[in-house]
Order: C-alpha cells, then sequence, then structure tokens
C-alpha cells in the first residue's frame, strides 16, 4: 500500500534531485568564476562534469536510502541524510579527478568549484525537500487525492497499522473508521467505530472506501470469503496483515516466489546483494589502505613483540563468524605462551599474569587487533561487524542469552556498535547483544563510516582490557 505510492515519490524525487543537482552545479560556477574575467573554460567540459555529478548524486542518495518512506518533516534530520549523501558523492568524483590528475580533456577543475558545489546542493537539496513535502502535506489538508481506508479490527494489529499509516500522512491515506471484531470498544478516540462485522456490506456501501484492510485477530480466515467477494462486488481494494505481525522486526520483509508470499521475520539489509556488493568492496579498499598507510606501525609493532618474549610474533585464534562457521583470527601475541586448551577457553582477567609488558600496552590501545585488517582483505571479517567470539564462549553464551546467535548473520567486524559505545571487554553480555542486533537490523554505509569515525575516539582505548 505505502509501497505504491512510495515509488511514485520516489520518482519525483530523483527526478527534482537530478534537475537540483545541476542547478546547484551552475549555481557553484557562477559563485565561484562570475568576477574572475580571466578564467577561461571549455564549456563542453563543464556540461559533461554537470551531467556526470548530477546522476551520480542521485546514485548517491540511492545507495543511503534516501528515498525511503519517511515520518514526518524533520528537517534536520534529512539534512544529515541529503549531507552524507552530498559527502559520498564528493569522494568519488574527487577520486575520479585525482585519476585524471583533475583534468578532463586539458581542463582543470578549481577545488574550491568543488566546494561551492557541495554547499550549493546540500542547501537546495534539503530546501526544496522540505517545501515539497510540505506542498504535498497542504494538499493532502485540503482533500487532494485522498484515499478513504477502513480497518477491520480493533486489536493490537489494528492499532499498529494505524500508527503506520498516521506515520506516513504524505501518502494520502484517510482512515474513516474501524469495523468492530473484539470487545474492545476503540482503537483510538479520534476515528469512530462504524459498525460489528456482520454490517461490513451496508458500512461498505454507505462509506465507499478506496482500501478495506483486514487486520482481524485470531481470523483463522473467518468471513474472509464473504469480504473478497464484497471487494471485488464493490471494486474495493483489500489489505490483509497477517495476525502473526507481532513477532515481525520493525525490519521485516515480504517478497514473493513464484507468486507465493514469504515472510522474512528479521530482515538483514547486509545480505541484499547491492549491500553486500557495497560493504565487501568499502571493506577490500578499507583494509588495504590502512594496511599501506600504517604499514611502519605493523614493523615497529612486530618489531617489539619478538624482542621481548619468546613465541610468535602473531597468533591465529580460532574464532566464530559469519553463519555460524569458524574461522582462524590474526591478533598480535599479547601473552606468553601458553596452551591451546588455555588460550581458547580462559577468560582474560585483570592483572592476569599471562599478559607481556608490551601485550598489556597493545591490548589498552587495541593495536593487537590491527592486524584483522589481513582477515577483512581475505574476507572472513569486515571492518565494521560484532566481534567475534572463541567456540568455547560461543557454546557458553548462546545457552545462557537469548538471541545471542543472531550476531552471527553478518560477518564478524573489528570494529562495531558495541565497542564504540563502551561495550568490550568484561562488559554486560546482554547490552553487547543488543547493541549488535540493532547494528544488524539497521545497517546502512553511512552506519559503517559514523563507527569507524567514532572508533578513535570512543572505540579505541580500551579501558575494559587486561
Amino acid at each position: 500500500m505505502l509501497k505504491e505510492r512510495n515509488q511514485t515519490f520516489k520518482l519525483i524525487f530523483i527526478g527534482l534531485d537530478l534537475a537540483i543537482s545541476f542547478l546547484g552545479f551552475w549555481a557553484a560556477f557562477l559563485l565561484r568564476y562570475f568576477l574572475d574575467t580571466s578564467f577561461y573554460f571549455n564549456t563542453t567540459n563543464y556540461i559533461i562534469l554537470s551531467i556526470v555529478l548530477s546522476v551520480t548524486q542521485v546514485l548517491a542518495f540511492i545507495s543511503i536510502d534516501l528515498y525511503h518512506p519517511r515520518r514526518g518533516l524533520a528537517f534536520f534530520d534529512e539534512l544529515a541524510v541529503i549531507s552524507s549523501g552530498v559527502v559520498l558523492n564528493l569522494l568519488f568524483i574527487l577520486s575520479l579527478l585525482f585519476f585524471f590528475r583533475g583534468e578532463v580533456r586539458g581542463e582543470s577543475f578549481s577545488r574550491l568549484f568543488i566546494g561551492y558545489y557541495v554547499v550549493t546542493s546540500i542547501s537546495l537539496t534539503s530546501i526544496i525537500h522540505f517545501s515539497f513535502r510540505i506542498f504535498l502535506m497542504r494538499l493532502r489538508e485540503r482533500g487532494y487525492n485522498l484515499r478513504k481506508v477502513i480497518i477491520i479490527g480493533t486489536g493490537k494489529t489494528a492499532e499498529r497499522i494505524t500508527e503506520v499509516i498516521q506515520n506516513h500522512k504524505i501518502y494520502g491515506y484517510n482512515i474513516v473508521g474501524y469495523i468492530k471484531s473484539i470487545a474492545r470498544s476503540q482503537v483510538r478516540e479520534d476515528f469512530p467505530i462504524l459498525g460489528n462485522l456482520k454490517d461490513i456490506e451496508k458500512i461498505l456501501l454507505g462509506q465507499r472506501p478506496d482500501i478495506l484492510i483486514y487486520a482481524k485477530e485470531f481470523a483463522n480466515g473467518e468471513n474472509l470469503r464473504e469480504i473478497i467477494d464484497i471487494c471485488d462486488h464493490e471494486n474495493i481494494e483489500l489489505k490483509i496483515i497477517p495476525e502473526f505481525i507481532e513477532f515481525i522486526a520493525a525490519k521485516g520483509r515480504v517478497e514473493g516466489m513464484d507468486g507465493v508470499p514469504i515472510i522474512s521475520i528479521r530482515d538483514i539489509p547486509i545480505r541484499m546483494g547491492y549491500n553486500r556488493f557495497i560493504k565487501r568492496s568499502f571493506d577490500f579498499l578499507f583494509a588495504f589502505t590502512f594496511i599501506l598507510v600504517f604499514s611502519p606501525v605493523y614493523l615497529l609493532i612486530a618489531f617489539l613483540v619478538k624482542i621481548t618474549s619468546e613465541g610468535d610474533i602473531f597468533i591465529r585464534q580460532e574464532r566464530v563468524g559469519l553463519d555460524n562457521k569458524s574461522f582462524p583470527m590474526l591478533k598480535f601475541r599479547t601473552m606468553y605462551t601458553q596452551a591451546k586448551a588455555d588460550s581458547d577457553t580462559i577468560w582474560t582477567k585483570k592483572n592476569d599474569p599471562r599478559v607481556t609488558t608490551v601485550g598489556s600496552v597493545l591490548r589498552k590501545l587495541s593495536l593487537d587487533e590491527i592486524p584483522q585488517f589481513f582477515n577483512v582483505l581475505m574476507g572472513s571479517m569486515s571492518v565494521v561487524g560484532p566481534r567475534p567470539e572463541r567456540p568455547f564462549f560461543v557454546e557458553k553464551f548462546k545457552n545462557e542469552h537469548r538471541q545471542y546467535m543472531r550476531r552471527h548473520a553478518v560477518k564478524a567486524g573489528i570494529t562495531g556498535w558495541a565497542q564504540v559505545n563502551g561495550l568490550r571487554g568484561d562488559t554486560s553480555i546482554e547490552k553487547r547483544i543488543e547493541a549488535d542486533i540493532y547494528y544488524i537490523e539497521n545497517w546502512s554505509i553511512i552506519f559503517d563510516l559514523k563507527i569507524i569515525l567514532l572508533t578513535p575516539f570512543t572505540g579505541l582505548i580500551n579501558k575494559n582490557a587486561y
């Protein structure tokens, strides 16, 4: 129901944003060069760049899910999302200009001009988006293109769908009332009870709704055939909400396979094809760059580990990752050489005698973890994700903590939402699980960037490390 109108809105906003980006480009051009009479430019090159920037800007907005159904008109919330999309596009364009040494067909583009484009694009997009949403809301308030909705049911399911519709008033669905199904008399005071289920045909003929939503509790198909026949006869669109909707998470998804509807109780955005490709590409490029830039740090730590205690520089510790599969996780050795059975089953404690002097510093600064960027390169880990645990403790925790195994629905990460919130080392397992599940259900590439940017300030120094 919402999806139908959202697709229309999405096309409108894509068209708007193509025009806005193009307009923002030439506004930036005027700001940069209007008073510079000595400037000579090739018109064709700038037209090409304006078209490329406009297209890539829309693609960037699509990649960060700017066009999904939004609640209300929170200007600053949308401003933040638009800003991140413009910055993402800027990084892409600058990388292209860097590759071409800032020139296209002999034209050198001013970095100040690109900066002006960012400002004009963010400003124009935010203002026009906000103004357009207000314009649509005003049209809805005047009754333009509204669709009348009647809901069958007065229980929790009816209450939930009412809340969803009210949160998306911009789409023009107007609830005219409910058809009573249980003893509960009222869902909301602002919407009336139109009658009982036995009077449904009379109610529909009197109200002439555009959409009838079947949200009756514990229905088991009761009266449904009759309702379908009435809707077919009167050309009323019928929507059915399953009674087990309460078990479906906020990110649940309904999909079809050869006409058979399949409901995903808990959707995992990272596992979608495009998202998986975006995340893997980002992980590889980030890990490769990190290893290249910090290679002197790797060499220095390796040298210190080797000369201060006997044993290997690295350890390969078995951890559990994606789909409950084990993999060898790399770390700088921070303990004296010990039996594998001990390292796999003994939890590190305060003033642990097994930790070396250098190892203690590495643990505090989380520098013992940086070899895991090689795991990221090889694909067994991600830069951001739930921290992996040893098989012994996975078996222990999954029996002690509900939903613990949901952490393994995505690749394990070097840093994560739990870590930047201080949930590291000897901290609450329940809170870590909650943070990890929140990340899994709300993943986006922008969320990953936010966690990476927060890590040096909140997740790097491990106060709980021993």
